[in-house]
């Protein structure tokens, strides 16, 4: 099946997950002539970030991505379901597990995360959270396509590098898991969408080393050091 180019966009950005997305669906079988799916979907999601989900418009989306207004209702009947495809788009932005750092120690690996580009992404995916804010408690589909798009890539690579930390002895093996892979994705998102502040690479450190890192029983900063952090001299 012969797929149109589209803007080019950086390997393994936000925006590159819309187009590799709409590629894989337009090739497991979709209606034909989605060409400009990409572009509509990233314009959906850069108007998404900068008005709400209340202030956007379809004709906002068919104006940034110069598309026609006919051409987006054709594809979505909805503002709804727009969104819905926009947001879910974003989950094929999942951390490859074989591209993961491995440095020796969970610490490292971590750290090691913190990248200016995956600080950008995840800043823009914060902002999207909350332009769907309003919807999100009335729209299922879109509480999961948010969950599966903006927590679970996080959470997913914090499991992996935390079970890698247990296999190599680094970590008890008793530890929750389940929980604790998912600290920093809802910490961060407490801060953007609560406090209203940025998610740098200063504080990921510190949820790191002062709250990851010693509820795994190592010392933040410390990661050769295994063993609960001592507590303070009385």
């Amino acid at each position: 099946m012969e797929i149109a180019a589209m803007t080019q966009v950086e390997p393994g950005s936000l925006e590159s997950a819309v187009v590799e997305t709409t590629v894989v669906e337009t090739k497991l079988g979709r209606k034909r002539d989605h060409t400009r799916d990409p572009e509509i979907l990233a314009a959906a999601l850069e108007v998404l970030a900068e008005t709400g989900f209340d202030g956007m418009t379809i004709d906002m989306v068919a104006t940034r991505a110069k598309a026609g207004k006919a051409t987006l209702y054709r594809r979505w009947p909805s503002k709804n379901e727009l969104v819905i495809d926009a947001v879910a788009c974003m989950k094929q932005a999942d951390l490859d597990q074989s591209r993961l750092p491995d440095t020796g120690t969970l610490r490292g690996d971590l750290v090691a995360m913190i990248k200016p580009r995956t600080i950008d992404d995840a800043v823009k995916k914060m902002q999207i959270m909350a332009g769907v804010m309003s919807m999100i408690s009335a729209t299922p589909d879109l509480a999961d396509a948010a969950n599966d798009a903006l927590i679970k890539p996080r959470a997913a690579a914090n499991r992996f590098l935390i079970q890698r930390a247990i296999d190599r002895g680094e970590v008890d093996s008793g530890c929750d898991i389940d929980a604790l892979c998912l600290v920093t994705p809802a910490m961060a998102t407490y801060r953007t969408l609560i406090e209203r502040k940025p998610v740098d690479r200063d504080f990921l450190i510190s949820l790191i080393d002062g709250v990851l890192l010693p509820a795994l029983g190592l010392r933040g900063g410390d990661p050769a050091r295994r063993g609960k952090v001592a507590p303070p001299a009385s």
